[in-house]
């Protein structure tokens, strides 16, 4: 209550589902820095989402494997976010697969947010970066899709929890259990927005801490 800034907003592709409340959101507070991937959608949501950028002056950039974000220059602890993937133009990809992939170190502790990456992606990046996805904390591709979090990937990034964001009731049944039957066969101990509500991790860089919301 009563910080109206934000350092960094990152839109890891153009669906509604991700970017549907981000308009309000910027014309609300104050935004340093706007980071997405380079592919393009024709939706209102998308045009609205631009609208207000171009608006509020907030400086906009393409993301792109390579580019790191130093969050806190100051911090005891090193915090830094590295872009993973896209690798190259994706202006006219499918917007799943043209999602950001980007891996938070925080001291000796790691995560890795993967947006709505399908399968083929998880194996490209396994195969040129398998030590750059091998995290403490797996964000499940889109929200524990079938079509995500591959035996592969799951090994590969071998997490000791994965995280899943998914409504209450959705349309599409996330997460699947095809998914689910996977990290339990990889005793992958696993969280969902879906039973938990807001999932909240800290750490001092050594130890990871989760906050019970309820």
């Amino acid at each position: 209550r009563g910080d109206r800034s934000i350092d960094v907003v990152l839109a890891t592709h153009p669906d509604a589902d991700h970017i549907g409340g981000l308009p309000l959101v910027l014309e609300r507070y104050h935004v340093g820095l706007f980071l997405t991937s380079q592919v393009l959608t024709d939706t209102a949501t998308f045009a609205g989402l631009y609208k207000v950028l171009q608006e509020k002056h907030i400086p906009s950039y393409y993301v792109r494997r390579g580019m790191t974000l130093t969050l806190d220059p100051h911090s005891p602890i090193p915090a830094m976010f590295s872009i993973l993937f896209p690798d190259r133009d994706t202006t006219n990809w499918e917007t799943n697969s043209a999602s950001v992939v980007g891996r938070l170190q925080l001291g000796e502790r790691s995560a890795l947010f993967t947006g709505d990456s399908p399968s083929p992606i998880e194996h490209y990046l396994a195969t040129i970066d398998p030590k750059g996805i091998d995290v403490d904390i797996l964000k499940l591709g889109h929200h524990g899709s079938k079509y995500s979090s591959s035996t592969e990937f799951l090994k590969a990034t071998s997490p000791v929890l994965a995280l899943i964001s998914a409504g209450v009731g959705n349309r599409y049944g996330h997460p699947n259990q095809e998914t689910l039957d996977r990290l339990k066969s990889l005793s992958i101990p696993w969280v969902s927005t879906q039973d938990h509500g807001q999932v909240t991790l800290t750490t001092d860089g050594n130890t990871w801490t989760e906050k019970d919301e309820k």
